[in-house]
């Protein structure tokens, strides 16, 4: 399995991501439940935060910024994240794991269901969740009511502070405050720009709880390389494409092997629609040029090395409908 670790552990200049860690305390040397240095393990905390909310208020640009890597891709457009992925940060005498989750959708069919489940999973769980709305949501008591009655602590994060106006984000924090009045915090920040992270960390550390560390300090992620390749060649579609075609599309990595210098590998796209097949491959093959060079350029700069990518494109009728496709394509358990 390719699971991801922190390259840059061994090469500095592995990862060139632009943005800033949460914080920059260094890593403790972890293997499984064993920290060196001689550090006591009741010294140490460890624990799930859950990263919840609708979709496209920045839940994922969020998770890159406590990371300070790039995990979860990103996109203008809503409903980019399908999946449950966790993000893992270790710091002198603590490892938090982060999950960025899907946005909280009424479900219209099987895909939709099955992303409501990794949210629903990552809530059961969670030591805290990380409830976060942009400044323009409204509370709605069908997306919202559950966040009333559960067990585990709920921050509340105002998110894209950057773009408010006057005192709105002090209405904001009282109009919420009156909705959900058994939130264990507010706290205004701005994803984009980092503003108020530090303290967002802060409130974070202090509420795990002592615990060793659940993965060994290497790894960033439970994902492997495998799916991240697949993550952002979806990235590529979605910024280069519109209306339902992104939404359409899914992405398998069939082939992956990794040499010392080179990772080669092959992609299979797949459409619900022989029409969305045409606009995916784009006249004369361009599209699906332009795609792979982009989605390529990426992939080097995750795994700082060169990468050869051979793309196919591939139409599974209605995929998102069908149980036994979903499966396959890693929604559903087997």
């Amino acid at each position: 399995m390719e699971q991801l670790v922190a390259r840059w552990a061994h090469n500095p200049k592995v990862v060139s991501s632009s943005l800033t860690p949460a914080t920059q305390n260094p890593r403790p040397y972890c293997q499984g439940f064993f920290i060196y240095r001689n550090m006591s393990p009741k010294s140490f905390k460890s624990g799930f935060v859950s990263i919840v909310g609708k979709p496209n208020v920045g839940k994922s640009t969020l998770m890159n910024r406590l990371v300070g890597e790039q995990l979860s891709i990103t996109t203008p457009k809503a409903q980019t994240t399908r999946h449950r992925i966790m993000g893992i940060l270790n710091g002198e005498n603590y490892q938090i794991v982060y999950s960025d989750t899907p946005g909280i959708l009424e479900p219209k069919y099987a895909l939709h269901e099955a992303m409501m489940n990794f949210v629903k999973v990552s809530l059961e769980d969670a030591d805290l969740i990380l409830l976060v709305v942009a400044l323009e949501d409204k509370f709605e008591p069908e997306l919202f009511d559950r966040f009333k009655t559960i067990p585990t602590p709920v921050l509340l994060i105002i998110n894209k502070i950057d773009l408010a106006k006057g005192s709105q984000v002090l209405d904001k924090s009282t109009y919420w405050k009156e909705h959900l009045p058994n939130l264990s915090g507010i706290l205004p920040v701005s994803a984009t720009t980092g503003e108020n992270i530090g303290q967002l960390m802060e409130s974070i550390i202090q509420t795990m709880p002592e615990h060793p560390p659940y993965f060994p300090q290497d790894e960033l992620s439970d994902k492997t390389e495998r799916f991240f390749a697949g993550e952002i060649i979806r990235e590529k579609i979605f910024m280069n494409l519109e209306q339902e075609v992104p939404y359409s599309t899914e992405v398998s990595i069939t082939e992956f092997s990794e040499a010392d210098d080179i990772i080669r590998m092959r992609a299979e796209i797949y459409v619900e629609r022989d029409s969305q097949k045409g606009i995916i491959i784009g006249k004369g093959g361009s599209m699906l040029k332009k795609l792979g060079m982009e989605s390529r350029q990426a992939m080097e700069a995750l795994f700082n090395k060169k990468v050869f990518l051979e793309t196919h494109v591939k139409v599974a009728d209605n995929w998102r409908k069908q149980k036994d496709k979903l499966r396959r394509f890693g929604y559903l358990d087997r």
